[in-house]
């Protein structure tokens, strides 16, 4: 839990629900916020497994799976690969499109270059290519005379994205499973404060939406999963510009290492289909493995 990445403090509250529920059915739990020492410290614990509630980069992105299945100690969540892959927007939506699946334009373009002129037509989105949770979004409305202004913080590429409109929805996909369809209400964009502050957002589940909307997203998401090779609980987020009905929907992207805060959709999705949050963790941990 914890770790050095931009979603440290998601992170650190991930862990502390996990632990807690983990206690609650049987488990002994040590909580480790990563640091540079991680590798050494898990040599020593020589624990039986690892729940990983990492979130962002290093966590998320293949890095501390790596390690883990050097050190040969049973992981949860997703693997190496699909981990990176996932983590990486552009490459993840090649895998995307190559699955059928639809999203919007994108392209790679040097952070400079972005907020020196537009990377294409507005309206569009500009954020980092490898950070989730929202962190560095930045939005350009139609009829914008100039780019963003980017933060030097922002890495040296970025990713430059058309707007999709309309309505957030997610899926959470369980195993084989896809538990269900979250209508995610705000009075702005779903950033990280609307993600995680409470009361920063609304969550309909199940979303009111027609039944095709709702059988697309859990086939796409179920398709998302299968096709980047994730393991254990994913979730897929999309947009849906309701107007358009089923050529609305868009996929945005899948999360390998989805929030497990008081605020979180995965717990809330798992609750609905009658999983509740012990339980859901149990099963995370249970599913545990190396070569993942």
């Amino acid at each position: 839990m914890g770790g050095p990445s931009a979603e440290r403090e998601v992170s650190l509250s991930t862990g502390r629900e996990c632990a807690a529920a983990l206690r609650a059915t049987g488990f002994d739990v040590t909580e480790i916020d990563a640091g540079g020492d991680l590798a050494a410290r898990l040599a020593d614990l020589a624990p039986d497994i690892a729940f990983n509630a990492l979130h962002g980069r290093w966590g998320e992105d293949g890095c501390v799976q790596g390690m883990l299945e050097w050190l040969r100690i049973p992981y949860t969540h997703s693997g190496v690969l699909a981990s990176a892959l996932a983590m990486d927007k552009e490459r993840s939506k090649n895998a995307y499109r190559e699955a059928g699946l639809p999203v919007v334009e994108s392209r790679l373009v040097a952070r400079d270059d972005a907020a020196a002129a537009h990377a294409m037509e507005p309206p569009y989105v500009v954020k980092p290519n490898n950070e989730g949770s929202s962190v560095g979004i930045y939005i350009v409305q139609e009829g914008a005379n100039s780019p963003p202004q980017l933060s030097r913080d922002m890495p040296e590429t970025v990713m430059v994205e058309a707007y999709a409109p309309g309505r957030e929805l997610t899926t959470t996909v369980m195993g084989d499973r896809a538990l269900g369809v979250t209508d995610i209400l705000t009075d702005g964009w779903y950033d990280y404060e609307a993600k995680y502050a409470p009361g920063g957002s609304r969550h309909v589940i199940p979303a009111d939406i027609p039944e095709e909307i709702t059988a697309a997203c859990l086939d796409y998401a179920l398709r998302a999963h299968a096709c980047l090779g994730c393991r254990g609980v994913s979730r897929t987020d999309f947009r849906w510009d309701e107007g358009r009905g089923r050529d609305g929907l868009i996929l945005l992207e899948t999360n390998t290492q989805p929030g497990m805060t008081p605020t979180s959709l995965v717990p809330e999705q798992a609750a609905h289909v009658g999983i509740e949050f012990p339980a859901l963790c149990r099963w995370i941990a249970e599913d545990a493995s190396c070569d993942r």
